[in-house]
């Protein structure tokens, strides 16, 4: 019987890595089995490992996050119904349960802050103004910034084709797993015409051609949020602007999944509590109720003065 340490290999490459995981996603659980679980149940057999174990688990991660805690319990858990398939344990010889999370509200600029973050990326450099631009017109993550091609961008039908992402240089599908397109709006379709260079297949190069770091597109946000005096920053808060900003403008919440790429519904409806136009439609539905209940009352009180007049 293996103990955790000794079967960790075997998960790794004949689960994540046979399944073509995506690169950032291994790279997560062989961090997650250094980090936590080799230290802490490596030397402890697969059929062994108590729900005390996984009490005591908890307990020495509880100066870390609910979702880090989870990511670890959800990695644990995988592993051993893994050695349950292979016929290495008989069952899994414990119980997992992951903590509990508040959803938190995403972060995003207000109308004013982002006009603001434009014009101050537009002062700094081009190529900051269209980072911005791409995440905040667009929706694109930093990955897929970064892996966008100018064959993707069709200036004619002003629409990008969003299918692969970056990540610390291994080209994968973006994170929903399908491609999807965007239409541009005037300010980005602007952008990417004046940013138009045959230095490079991607979109986001260097002056020698080189496809952009992730570090170098978070910096050309972070000046430009500098700049612009804004206290959040990051390529990500530009995402959650596109979303939030589609949602306050009444957008429908399938429009905004299908422009997010979102997989998920529930990932979309964090933000349609921003909608005051599809709050105010939701109460009118009440409204509506009212007038057909009125309607029916006049109805009843019509009928008994037909009859009256019959007689």
């Amino acid at each position: 019987m293996p103990t955790l340490e000794i079967f960790w290999p075997r998960f790794v490459d004949g689960y994540a890595r046979a399944n073509r995981q995506k690169p950032n996603g291994v790279a997560a659980k062989e961090t997650i089995g250094r980090v936590h679980l080799i230290p802490i149940l490596g030397t402890t057999r697969l059929d062994a490992i108590t729900t005390e174990d996984v009490q005591q688990l908890k307990r020495r991660l509880e100066h870390r996050s609910a979702k880090t805690v989870n990511n670890v319990l959800t990695v644990l858990n995988v592993l051993l119904n893994k050695a349950v398939e292979w016929n290495v344990i008989d069952r899994v010889p414990c119980s997992i349960r992951l903590l509990p999370i508040a959803k938190s509200a995403a972060r995003f600029h207000d109308f004013d802050e982002y006009e603001r973050l434009v014009a101050a990326a537009q002062a700094t450099e081009p190529l900051a103004h269209l980072v911005v631009l791409l995440g905040g017109e667009a929706g694109l993550r930093c990955g897929e910034m970064m892996a966008l091609q100018w064959c993707d961008v069709d200036l004619t039908k002003r629409q990008l084709c969003v299918e692969r992402s970056d990540w610390k240089g291994h080209v994968t599908v973006p994170k929903s797993g399908r491609l999807r397109y965007v239409p541009l709006t005037g300010w980005l379709a602007t952008a990417l015409r004046a940013c138009r260079h045959l230095r490079g297949a991607r979109v986001l190069c260097a002056e020698d051609g080189s496809p952009l770091t992730q570090r170098a597109v978070q910096g050309l946000v972070r000046r430009a949020a500098r700049r612009a005096n804004l206290r959040q920053v990051g390529v990500h808060v530009l995402r959650h602007t596109f979303c939030s900003h589609l949602s306050m403008r009444g957008a429908p919440v399938r429009a905004i999944q299908e422009l997010a790429g979102h997989q998920e519904l529930g990932t979309t409806q964090r933000y349609m509590h921003l909608s005051p136009a599809a709050i105010e439609r939701a109460i009118r539905l009440l409204d509506q109720r009212s007038a057909i209940r009125g309607l029916g009352d006049g109805l009843e009180t019509a009928r008994p003065t037909a009859e009256n007049e019959r007689k």
